[in-house]
């Protein structure tokens, strides 16, 4: 029993937390002083905080960058994923327009619209539309999301349809009538208050769910607020900024006016009418219709569309007197008035539905026999591209239509994390790099290979053969994620402006509709990771060639001609320098002797002997000492010509800005100057372009790789156990492979000649 009890007491708190008793209009507007924002919102206002309540914004990757376009990363796990039986994975693309939508609707730009959510077959239109909803739902049932509607409270000794006299008569006969019963004192006084209490009045919900406010006279609201508000940035908004101009625009349902002035004619005194008024939470419930009503395209109409209660219209008349002041009539609108009205595909009945609702978008009216109804509510739709001809008849219909694109997903981060969601933990499955380029293929399938923004940014793709395919497809997938390449030339970079970044993500909205669905590339990767996964080998790039090759001959005809061949070219670039940062020992201390003493030989004749005054080591200037540093500096195929325009350019740099600027001007060491560094930077480069040549024909180096973690490694002499040792610990600690992944990388390097065939690139 103390189970049940405990489970009992439970219940009941939370029964109790989440009851939702009415408002006096004066307790109300108390409320309403301490959250002015919170109390006072209409269901677009409602959208955009629930956007924001569970939707986080990710910090911005370039937040000084003069050109950002403030295209943010945003967390919609909360919103699509979390408690959700089927996740829906929102790409940033897809994220920034739905926040951009949201900012929208509070800005006050939201009136007479349907949204139709656009997008092809496996896009996941369904998934987002009902997870959207569901948390729709659930957040405006909570006292942070709470919407507020009027309920009348008609008091019957008020309005004198029932007197003291009439009911203490009546009292006392139930009184008689209980003590035939025999019931005690306190039961019987308990019988006295149920009676009085709910008896004495008659609640009547407003149909339309309008905002309490709208019940004050619309000529006295704004001067309303100006008195209850104190002087605050929200009293401001509230009485100045567009978002809420609908609160001293919009009139009560019919209904709400009717009551209004009946009860004016009969009590002469505003306030006491206004004391008749209750603010109550609006109660958003998808399976009842209230709030929120989603309609599926097999969904038959309604066949009555008027609604009524006949039982609180027969109370109502004989409360008033009069059957003719308040009709209690109303359609199925209201019941999605300030609430959301959703289409599940505009096909079959859905199409009558939208045809439906154009005068009531155009006018926000509905006619209910002779009455008129107030709509305002937020229409949304899904619909298929070949849907648009089922209302291509209707022009005056496409200025009310807003089309947010929903298309297949095209940012690879999120792809990845489809996979991952769908079949776990995966990654440890593949090399580094190789997921990524499994979801660069699907996502090629789905964008246009012509790019107009990028073309005219980038000019000719060629010198970035290293990095990109010719259509720049790549390129794109990096600026789709948010991501600026750091292989971008410093003049390409500078060019990025705004007015571009906007063109580039612009173009977006034409791509997403064809290629590899969400379903499909599912499927493929099921079949892909099936097939090449394996406990003692991981998932490498030449795999998912073969598969896109000679597996499955079919889905590469799919993907943009040469696309395959530019992403294994990126790839083994990439996986090259990887290895060269990982072998390359570095003397950052001889490095800078080096450079400190070519600054200052450079100013000196052939042949000058000096002591360098910034390393103190005496110099003879030869040529064999200039030409030894400058092939460190641009590589062992720079000829006399060119070293010596670099040796005469750096010594102008030197004396006009690094020496005389920098140094005894602003006190800066040599080692802080701008020409210092790009001198150490392209040292350094250098030599890591040759890390990799001294072992590329040693056979006992890619021996030993493959030997690494065995007992035979112990066999090989200590200046190559120390070599191999110092690549696959670099390689696991800077780019994340396992020991088993650096192994294989690195004989994938040394097998495929990746070095030579780079080498005179």
């Amino acid at each position: 029993m103390d189970n049940v009890n405990r489970a009992l007491n439970h219940l009941k708190h939370s029964v109790r937390e989440g009851d939702h008793s009415p408002l006096a209009f004066e307790d109300f507007l108390r409320q309403l002083v301490k959250h002015p924002r919170r109390h006072v919102r209409n269901i677009f206002q409602l959208f955009h905080d629930m956007i924001k309540h569970f939707v986080r914004e990710e910090i911005d990757e370039y937040p000084d960058d003069p050109e950002s376009i403030h295209y943010l990363s945003y967390d919609c796990a909360p919103l699509f994923v979390a408690d959700s039986d089927r996740p829906f994975f929102a790409d940033r693309l897809f994220a920034n327009r739905l926040i951009n939508l949201a900012e929208a609707f509070k800005r006050g730009a939201q009136q007479n619209k349907i949204y139709i959510f656009e997008g092809p077959h496996g896009c996941g239109k369904s998934t987002y539309l009902n997870n959207l909803l569901q948390k729709f739902e659930r957040f405006v049932n909570t006292s942070e999301g709470a919407l507020y509607e009027t309920v009348w409270r008609l008091d019957r000794r008020t309005l004198g349809s029932f007197s003291e006299n009439q009911k203490d008569r009546f009292l006392d006969r139930l009184s008689s009538l209980l003590d035939t019963y025999e019931l005690g004192e306190d039961e019987l006084a308990e019988s006295h208050s149920v009676l009085s209490g709910r008896e004495g009045y008659l609640e009547i919900p407003c149909p339309g769910h309008d905002h309490p406010l709208l019940q004050i006279p619309k000529e006295y609201r704004r001067r309303f607020l100006d008195d209850l508000l104190p002087p605050s940035d929200q009293k401001s908004a509230l009485l100045f900024e567009k978002e809420y101009e609908w609160l001293f625009r919009d009139l009560p349902c019919t209904i709400c006016t009717s009551l209004y002035e009946a009860l004016l004619d009969r009590l002469k005194n505003p306030m006491e009418v206004l004391s008749m008024v209750y603010a109550r939470p609006y109660r958003f419930n998808r399976r009842l219709g209230e709030g929120i009503s989603v309609f599926n395209p097999g969904d038959r109409p309604m066949k009555q569309t008027i609604l009524g209660n006949e039982m609180l219209q027969g109370r109502l008349n004989a409360l008033l007197r009069d059957s003719n002041l308040v009709r209690y009539t109303f359609s199925r609108y209201a019941r999605t008035n300030n609430g959301v009205y959703a289409l599940m595909d505009v096909k079959t009945h859905n199409v009558e539905r939208l045809l439906e609702l154009h005068n009531i978008i155009s006018e926000g009216i509905h006619k209910v026999e002779d009455l008129e109804e107030n709509v305002s509510s937020l229409f949304l739709a899904l619909m298929n591209p070949e849907d648009k001809a089922n209302i291509k008849d209707i022009p005056s219909f496409s200025d009310r239509i807003e089309y947010i694109h929903i298309p297949y997903v095209l940012d690879l981060r999120t792809e990845v994390e489809i996979y991952r969601h769908v079949f776990g933990a995966i990654d440890e499955s593949f090399l580094p790099r190789v997921l990524h380029n499994f979801a660069r293929v699907i996502i090629a399938t789905r964008l246009d290979p012509h790019s107009p923004a990028l073309l005219e940014w980038i000019g000719s793709p060629d010198k970035y053969r290293h990095y990109c395919d010719e259509s720049l497809l790549l390129l794109k997938m990096e600026i789709y994620t948010g991501h600026i390449p750091p292989w971008l030339t410093e003049h390409d970079r500078k060019r990025l402006t705004a007015k571009r970044r906007r063109q580039i993500i612009g173009e977006s909205e034409q791509e997403g509709v064809r290629g590899l669905s969400g379903r499909d590339s599912i499927k493929i990767f099921n079949e892909f990771h099936s097939t090449f996964a394996r406990k003692d080998k991981l998932i490498s790039m030449s795999m998912l060639r073969n598969y896109f090759t000679r597996v499955r001959q079919d889905l590469g005809e799919a993907v943009p001609e040469g696309f395959l061949d530019s992403l294994v070219r990126m790839y083994d670039y990439m996986v090259l320098q990887e290895v060269k940062e990982s072998l390359y020992y570095y003397n950052e201390e001889r490095i800078s002797r080096d450079i400190q003493n070519y600054l200052f030989a450079i100013n000196f004749e052939i042949g000058a002997t000096g002591t360098c005054e910034f390393t103190g080591e005496k110099l003879t200037v030869t040529e064999d000492f200039l030409q030894g540093i400058e092939e460190r500096l641009l590589g062992d195929e720079a000829d006399g010509e060119r070293r010596l325009a670099f040796r005469r350019d750096t010594q102008r740099e030197y004396t006009s800005a690094a020496l005389t600027q920098e140094v005894l001007l602003e006190g800066h060491p040599l080692t802080r100057t701008h020409l210092y560094q790009t001198l150490y930077e392209m040292y350094v480069r250098h030599l890591k372009e040759k890390a990799l040549d001294p072992f590329l024909e040693n056979e006992n180096f890619r021996r030993a790789i493959k030997d690494y973690g065995t007992e035979d490694f112990r066999t090989y002499d200590k200046k190559i156990r120390d070599d191999v040792g110092y690549l696959i610990g670099n390689l696991c600690s800077r780019y994340r492979y396992t020991p088993i992944g650096a192994k294989e990388v690195c004989i994938y390097v040394v097998d495929n000649r990746i070095a030579e065939r780079f080498a005179h690139d």
